[in-house]
């Protein structure tokens, strides 16, 4: 037993009566110190980081003076050191301080995993400004919400011609932008746009006098990260100093460090591949390998090429690995650990060991969250561990806690007691995650959703008048206290790596003329992760023409992602509703698209042909084991 195991047990009382002896009797013991020797180190790291008011850009400019040669970045075979980022980002912040913005003022960025991501957003942070991270995926209506919502006077596209168009096609909405585009001359674009890369040619690279970051804090936001939250469309979760710093000394825990090279291809504009992945790199003075968009043919060919040694992971990416065909490379690389959420207990052993991935960890969080948890003993498809002995330990105090509570999933509420107040889980429940939070680091959604912040907080919990963080997530504490995520509550679901909001898509196809009422939710697909879309339809009419399902289809091909668009319809005559007119999803949820159960007519995206066709005996096997 190590000094520091014997530290925390005799700070909880457990030495006297023999390590052994108390493994005996609580047998999870073991699982729990580990945890929290894991726990203590990142939040050691983290205090010494905010006591200094040491910001992850202060890291950064620390990174180039230490080690300015290092290779940051590689990207497309091409090495970016930290010397060489520093200096475009300057450029950055010289072209946005001419824009005489006033101090925290957002801009909208629009553009794919690629370095100019990196300086960009850095310089714009120099600057004292805030990057708005757009999903380049968005078009039409929910991309000109996204724009508009950040209030942002500026938006940067980045190069690719797709979203040069997904933005010419919304000019018109977005007048008063001021437009700046990557990877294009002046002569290949509109008037009205402006070509980033020949401004900055003539942009010294010069640092840019820090009183435009002067008075800055803690709080100040450097960040708005969109989430589909349960309200319907994106919403900006802001980003401050603390929470950048608690995500930037997070992979402390597993002992992450300056000779790690870290592989990401999930988007920069998501919390788990910009705050884990690059703020961690930054911290510690690593290099981080970016690919554009993720392949599964050319996955494991770009870890060994860049002597990868840490993959971050989302579930389903995962799964597309494993349909690769075998290979006699899959184990041959230098990866140390997989980290990330999501990996389904279904596909976890099979993941590890074909790939021979050493160490797995499981993360659980939010973007605007309070509080995270982490699965750094290996247990098979779990997010994290909290036993009485953790909470203890970690949790004193209420800022920091974490806590499951009962869920009433029809209502949708917390079940509270005779006296209104929340009930704990015991193990072998399920339960939704609330968490404690500090007043003065908290930053929650932007300004204008007062309506969004006031829907994530629960009040009188355990006490009149406290106030608590509702992930929205439901999870299950086993009897060894380890804990795993089972769904999300309300009106998102997750599919293909993304949050989706139904009341999102809802808006979409209920703009059709021909519509009467939508009810949009997720349901379950046999070998795949999260939830697929299905869109419940109340005709005006009642009767369904190839014309209108082509409709359907074009409609959602043009103003969804690919990952938002229903994979089944059904058209019914009326929905269940509750008390207060909601329409109900529960039934709905319960019945899928289970030919048995479900009566009214079926249909299934056929992209093939462009339209939804008809779900049969015949072809449901095939439409399920299709990519759709």
């Amino acid at each position: 037993m190590s000094k520091q195991q014997k530290a925390i047990l005799i700070a909880s009382g457990l030495v006297g009566t023999g390590y052994a002896a108390w493994k005996t009797w609580f047998p999870w013991i073991g699982d729990d110190i580990q945890t929290i020797q894991a726990t203590l180190k990142a939040l050691k790291k983290i205090g010494q980081h905010i006591s200094q008011m040491r910001t992850v850009l202060d890291m950064f400019e620390d990174d180039v003076t230490r080690v300015p040669n290092k290779t940051f970045i590689i990207f497309e075979d091409r090495q970016y050191s930290y010397e060489f980022v520093d200096s475009m980002a300057n450029k950055v912040a010289n072209l946005a301080a001419s824009w005489n913005l006033p101090r925290d003022t957002p801009v909208a960025m629009m553009i794919e995993n690629e370095p100019a991501f990196v300086w960009t957003f850095i310089g714009l942070w120099k600057a004292g400004l805030i990057g708005a991270l757009i999903n380049y995926h968005l078009k039409a209506h929910p991309l000109i919400h996204s724009i508009k919502v950040s209030e942002a006077p500026v938006l940067i596209i980045g190069s690719g011609d797709d979203h040069l168009r997904s933005i010419e096609e919304i000019l018109n909405d977005i007048p008063n932008i001021k437009i700046y585009v990557q990877g294009k001359r002046q002569i290949d674009l509109p008037s009205n746009l402006l070509s980033m890369d020949e401004v900055l040619l003539w942009t010294l690279p010069v640092p840019l006098c820090k009183v435009h970051r002067e008075g800055t804090t803690m709080r100040s936001p450097i960040l708005y990260i969109y989430t589909s939250g349960t309200t319907g469309l994106p919403k900006p979760a802001i980003v401050n100093n603390a929470k950048a710093v608690i995500a930037s000394a997070y992979w402390q825990a597993f002992d992450y460090t300056e000779n790690d090279i870290v592989y990401v291809v999930a988007p920069l504009y998501h919390s788990v591949s910009l705050a884990l992945c690059l703020f961690n790199t930054i911290e510690r003075g690593a290099t981080i390998v970016l690919r554009r968009k993720f392949s599964a043919r050319h996955y494991w060919e770009d870890v060994r090429k860049h002597k990868v040694t840490v993959i971050q992971y989302i579930g389903e990416l995962c799964r597309y690995l494993l349909r690769v065909p075998e290979n006699d490379l899959d184990g041959v690389h230098n990866v140390r650990m997989a980290v990330g959420n999501g990996l389904r207990i279904d596909i976890w052993e099979e993941f590890k060991t074909r790939f021979k991935i050493p160490r797995i960890v499981e993360i659980f969080g939010a973007t605007e969250g309070s509080g995270a948890l982490l699965n750094v003993t290996g247990k098979v498809g779990a997010v994290g561990r909290m036993s009485p002995f953790m909470k203890a330990v970690i949790f004193r105090n209420k800022n920091s806690q974490m806590h499951f509570i009962k869920f009433d999933n029809r209502t949708e509420e917390p079940i509270r007691d005779q006296n209104g107040k929340c009930i704990m889980i015991k193990p072998g429940e399920i339960g939704l995650v609330i968490s404690g939070f500090n007043e003065e680091f908290y930053s929650g959604f932007y300004k204008g959703s007062k309506e969004m912040n006031e829907k994530k907080l629960i009040r009188n919990v355990f006490e009149k008048g406290d106030r608590w963080f509702s992930f929205g997530d439901l999870i299950y504490l086993d009897e060894n206290y380890n804990v795993y995520f089972r769904d999300r509550t309300g009106d998102t679901f997750r599919w293909k790596g993304e949050n989706v909001s139904t009341t999102e898509v809802a808006d979409i196809i209920s703009r059709i003329p021909f519509i009467c009422d939508v009810n949009v939710f997720g349901v379950s697909i046999p070998g795949e992760d999260g939830r697929a879309g299905m869109a419940a339809i109340i005709l005006k009419e009642n009767q369904i023409t190839a014309d209108k399902l082509r409709t359907i289809y074009s409609v959602c091909e043009k103003e969804l992602p690919v990952y938002a668009r229903p994979l089944f319809l059904r058209f019914m005559p009326e929905f269940i509703v509750t008390q207060t007119m909601k329409n109900r999803k529960v039934e709905l949820v319960e019945e899928g698209y289970d030919m048995e159960k479900v009566k009214d007519p079926l249909y299934f995206i056929d992209t093939k042909n462009k339209t939804y066709s008809l779900l049969t005996l015949e072809n449901y096997q095939g439409a399920l084991s299709s990519k759709l």
